[in-house]
């Protein structure tokens, strides 16, 4: 690997780690690439590259990964759940939920019994995928 595929991919890492931390605060192009010091640009074209998929769909899956988690866990509102994970509208995270997860939240939530199981193979067993 060349040390400017190196450097890249450190960037875009730097960048998906910024969106893992803060991913219920609202993000944008512009600020993500400045913490990977490129153009909105190659920003996109670079994630998507490096990743297999657009940061926007990063951030949403991530977030609507958080919030299955959220639904099975505690008993909060389907809405408070939404605001909770950095959706602004309602419908947009039901919308996103559905065409990420294939149901509704609340379908999701009556449809899956918290078990003990430990928490990293319940997550990498549930983790929805952009990839079908």
């Amino acid at each position: 690997m060349s040390r400017a595929v190196e450097e890249s991919n450190r960037a875009m890492l730097r960048a998906r780690d910024a969106m893992d931390r803060a991913y219920a605060e609202p993000l944008d192009i512009p600020a993500l690439a400045r913490i990977a010091h490129v153009s909105q640009a190659h920003f996109i074209r670079t994630f998507r590259a490096t990743f297999g998929e657009t940061p926007h769909r990063y951030l949403q899956r991530r977030r609507v990964e958080r919030a299955m988690s959220l639904l099975v866990e505690t008993g909060r509102d389907v809405t408070d759940i939404c605001y909770a994970v950095g959706f602004s509208s309602l419908g947009t995270f039901s919308r996103t939920f559905r065409q990420i997860v294939g149901e509704s939240p609340s379908d999701f939530r009556r449809r899956t019994v918290p078990g003990n199981v430990p928490s990293c193979f319940t997550k990498a067993w549930t983790r929805p995928s952009s990839f079908g």
